[in-house]
């Protein structure tokens, strides 16, 4: 991959500033708060409207800031330095399938979205459908007027803050993953229900909900996209969100933590002189840098890839970001271990911020596919390439 160009190196100084300056300072309290009140959420997004960072990821047609694959890396790689809940406000969740939907759905969802104006939620993991996605049983059926919703999700990230949500439901038994579609949900229409929260280990500020459709009444117009394409859009659609929301923020926060390590290492002295004159403590430093640094270029070449083919995610591209998916989430979570060893007991309560990202580190190699499923996925391009290493570097 090339160097990065000037333009680019400014967006990642104003990406950086607004975090040092808008973000940082929110941290504290959101151990305590459990949340974002609507007021700072909504501070948040007009702040970084204003700075250019808000919908990177869609494009300037439908009022986003029209990134490219690379600069919308390099923004959340930012983004990824600060708390979960807080970048996800400034970036902003506005999902890329929306522009797959129809005149009347792109002036009613996409571009209030990226305006910042509403806010959009992804309903597929269910109780008996995680890393299967295929497997969700919420059902929508034809009806004369439409269709009706039923079914549970849970682990929505973010509910209480969304106008509306895009669900997955099985819109033809029995085909599996060929008879699944998208579906636009008003939150208030009858029949939809918020269920129980659920209190996760790591994100915190960041709300995780059960939703509930009981026999919910959608018109004809709520169908996104085609009908029963809707997990080859999802698979569109989260794999970018991966690669941004997921990789590039684990390597975000891994450049923090290191940072935090060598700061530690530095002031830090017992036995007459500082900890990062020991062996083991310079090791554990050596081994970071080295992990994230070869983490950031596959996640970045992968990107480049993706601009190349014209923001296609065809199969073997898919490949890649699972291989970024894993490798990536896991590095952060052997820095996340080492910053918590090099700081000790100073590192292991609720008001150290490497404890946090601990917590959250955990998280990464869960969400949006667990590492087994993605190196499942990695293996199958393995076996149907005849390339020496089909994964990124082709």
């Amino acid at each position: 991959m090339n160097p990065i160009s000037q333009s680019q190196r400014e967006l990642v100084e104003r990406a950086r500033l607004f975090v040092d300056t808008e973000l940082l300072p929110l941290e504290a309290d959101l151990e305590t708060a459990r949340g974002l009140s609507l007021g700072v959420s909504n501070t948040i997004v007009e702040k970084a409207r204003a700075a250019g960072l808000f919908a990177g990821n869609i494009s300037k047609q439908f009022g986003g800031q029209g990134f490219s694959t690379v600069e919308n890396i390099l923004l959340q790689e930012q983004l990824g330095a600060t708390k979960e809940i807080l970048a996800r406000r400034a970036g902003g969740n506005v999902y890329e399938c929306l522009a797959s939907g129809s005149g009347e759905q792109i002036e009613r969802y996409l571009l209030p979205s990226a305006r910042g104006e509403r806010f959009c939620g992804l309903a597929v993991s269910e109780p008996e459908a995680g890393s299967d996605a295929a497997a969700i049983r919420t059902r929508a059926e034809k009806t004369t007027n439409g269709w009706r919703l039923s079914g549970i999700k849970h682990f929505t990230s973010d509910a209480e803050f969304c106008d509306f949500f895009i669900v997955a439901a099985v819109t033809e038994p029995g085909l599996g993953a060929r008879g699944i579609s998208l579906f636009l949900v008003d939150r208030d229409l009858p029949g939809f229900e918020l269920g129980k929260t659920f209190q996760m280990m790591g994100f915190r500020g960041t709300s995780h909900r059960e939703l509930l459709f009981h026999d919910i009444k959608l018109p004809h117009g709520a169908l996104l996209g085609e009908l029963n394409n809707g997990f080859r859009m999802l698979g569109d659609t989260l794999g970018k969100a991966r690669l941004a929301k997921v990789g590039a923020r684990a390597v975000g926060k891994c450049q923090r933590l290191l940072h935090l390590m060598k700061q530690h290492a530095t002031n830090r002295r017992q036995f007459g002189k500082t900890i990062g004159e020991f062996g083991p403590v310079r090791q554990m430093i050596a081994d970071s840098a080295i992990e994230i640094a070869a983490a950031r270029a596959l996640l970045m070449q992968t990107a480049a890839n993706i601009d190349a083919a014209a923001g296609a995610t065809d199969r073997a591209i898919r490949a890649d970001i699972s291989a970024v998916k894993v490798f990536t989430t896991e590095t952060l979570g052997r820095v996340a271990d080492r910053a918590l060893q090099i700081f000790g007991g100073s590192g292991c309560h609720e008001d150290s911020l490497v404890e946090s990202f601990y917590r959250d580190a955990r998280l990464y190699r869960i969400i949006d596919g667990t590492s087994e499923i993605h190196r499942d996925i990695v293996a199958q391009s393995v076996y149907k390439s005849d390339l020496p290493c089909p994964v990124a570097f082709q």
